[in-house]
């Protein structure tokens, strides 16, 4: 298995490589605005890697303040959202943990495979690590705005299956009293070798099996909180 925060923090051309072939069918988007609506909104958005999301939701929204940890990451974001003309879109380096956000100044604050490391990383505390963490996503929020969490429900399968690793991190969430909904977000390469590279790349060759041709299924998790923790 590769190294992902290697990746991340010295790969991330070819990380944006593999993700722009990602959710073919056109699903994140409707997703997120089933459970808030982005016409309007101002955004805080934590993960935001290479700008998956970010590109996404900034045609919609009245601003968008996208954070990460790795600076790799970011440079090429700035490049995506400086050449689509994005002047209400502001990124900058950050901890999930420690963003530099003033209190009941957004609408939604929303992390794009990410949090789960804040489980993941934060030893046998990680439960309070997380619930503080969210606790903190909250305080920027204004009334009636929303936290969305988008997590991975298998790469490599067309129906979702929560995978070991993140298994007790999602219990957690549904028993903070997240709401869930999962999509397709298949990829879709040009070609078969392109397909081949990329996914061997990013989820190493045992993951080469699952390629349908070109195309590797996916489904994808969102999970939403409005109510006080």
């Amino acid at each position: 298995m590769p190294d992902l925060k290697y990746i991340y923090q010295h790969q991330a051309e070819q990380y944006q490589r593999l993700v722009a072939h990602e959710d073919c069918q056109g699903n994140l988007l409707p997703a997120i605005e089933a459970i808030m609506p982005l016409e309007g909104q101002d955004v805080v958005e934590t993960g935001a890697g290479t700008g998956r999301l970010t590109m996404l939701m900034a045609p919609l929204v009245r601003s968008l303040r996208a954070f990460d940890l790795s600076e790799q990451m970011l440079k090429v974001a700035q490049k995506r959202v400086e050449a689509a003309g994005f002047c209400h879109v502001r990124l900058a380096a950050a901890d999930h943990r420690r963003l530099p956000v003033a209190e009941a100044s957004a609408d939604l604050v929303i992390a794009g495979w990410s949090v789960c490391y804040v489980a993941l990383d934060s030893g046998p505390d990680w439960r309070a690590v997380l619930k503080q963490t969210l606790r903190d996503f909250q305080r920027y929020l204004r009334p009636g705005g929303k936290i969305i969490l988008i997590e991975t429900l298998g790469t490599g399968c067309e129906q979702p299956r929560r995978i070991p690793v993140l298994s007790e991190y999602l219990d957690a969430l549904d028993g903070l009293g997240f709401g869930m909904r999962w999509v397709r977000t298949d990829y879709h390469f040009d070609d078969a070798g392109q397909a081949q590279e990329l996914v061997s790349f990013f989820f190493g060759d045992e993951m080469l099996s699952n390629l349908q041709g070109v195309v590797l299924p996916e489904c994808t998790g969102l999970w939403w909180l409005e109510k006080e923790l």
